[in-house]
C-alpha cells in the first residue's frame, strides 16, 4: 500500500522544518514538488525519484503525486505550511481513497512575525494579494474588513509585475483605519540565507523594494515598536 504525504516545509532551511516533516521525507521513495522548493531540501531528497515542474503546474504535480501514491510513499511539499496556500486543499479536493497524511509547517507570517518580534501575538489574519485564484474585488473587501476589525494583517505575495498596485491600494484602505504611525514591516526572505527587514509605519511605507519572496505585516491599533522590536500587546495590565 502506498501512502502521500502533504508537507509544509517551513521556510526553507533544514533547522527550520518539523521533525515529523523531516522524518517523512526521509521514508519516502518519491518526492514531488515545485523546483525551486525541491532544491531548498535537496540533501534530504538525495537519491529519491524526483517529479517537480515549475510554476502554476500545481495541479499536475497534486494529480501526479496522487497517482504515485498508489504504490509508493510520496511527499508532495509546499513552502510554509501546507495548509496555508498550499496544496493540501488541492489534493484533498482530488484525492479518490488515497492515504493522506497532512504535515504542518512554519507559515510565512509565523516566521517573518519571529523575525520582527511579537507583531501577531493579538487576532491576525493572512491575506493573499495575488488574483490568481481570488477576484480582486474580493480581495479589497477582505482588506476593508480586516482593518476595520483592526486585525494585525499579514500580506502574502504582496506584489509583483503584473500588480505592482494592489499593495498600494491595500495600505490606503488600511489607512482610513489606523493612525499614521500604526507599524508596517517588511520581511524578505524570512529565515532563508538574504533574510532583510525593513521597518515602517502607514506614513512612511515604500513598497518599492517589495517583491514576491517578501511578507508584509500591518500593526493593529495598538502595535507599537520598542528598541526596534514590533510588539502587538495582548492586553496583560502591566
Amino acid at each position: 500500500m502506498g501512502k502521500l504525504y502533504v508537507i509544509g516545509i517551513g521556510p526553507g532551511s533544514i533547522e527550520n522544518m518539523t521533525l515529523r516533516a523531516k522524518e517523512a521525507i526521509e521514508k519516502s521513495d518519491i518526492i514531488v514538488g515545485y523546483t525551486k522548493y525541491v532544491d531548498l531540501i535537496k540533501t534530504l531528497a538525495k537519491g529519491k525519484e524526483i517529479f517537480s515542474t515549475g510554476m502554476k503546474g500545481e495541479e499536475e504535480r497534486c494529480k501526479e503525486a496522487l497517482r504515485l501514491s498508489k504504490d509508493n510513499i510520496v511527499s508532495i511539499i509546499s513552502t510554509g505550511d501546507a495548509g496555508i496556500y498550499g496544496m493540501a486543499g488541492l489534493i484533498l479536493e482530488l484525492k479518490d481513497g488515497e492515504d493522506v497524511e497532512v504535515i504542518p509547517g512554519i507559515t510565512a507570517s509565523s516566521a517573518a512575525a519571529s523575525v520582527l518580534g511579537a507583531p501577531i501575538m493579538h487576532d491576525n489574519c493572512n491575506i493573499s494579494l495575488s488574483d490568481l485564484m481570488t477576484p480582486y474585488e474580493l480581495i479589497k473587501k477582505r482588506i476593508e474588513m480586516a482593518a476595520e476589525g483592526d486585525f494585525v494583517i499579514s500580506l502574502y505575495n504582496p506584489k509583483s509585475k503584473g500588480r505592482p498596485h494592489y499593495l498600494r491600494e491595500s495600505l490606503e484602505t488600511i489607512k482610513k483605519y489606523r493612525a499614521g504611525n500604526t507599524p508596517v514591516a517588511v520581511v524578505k526572505h524570512a529565515l532563508r540565507d538574504g533574510q532583510d527587514v525593513k521597518l515602517f509605519n502607514l506614513d512612511s511605507f515604500d513598497d518599492s523594494q517589495v517583491d514576491m519572496m517578501c511578507i508584509v505585516i500591518i500593526g493593529n491599533s495598538q502595535s507599537y515598536i520598542k528598541q526596534g522590536e514590533f510588539i502587538t500587546p495582548r492586553g496583560y495590565k502591566l
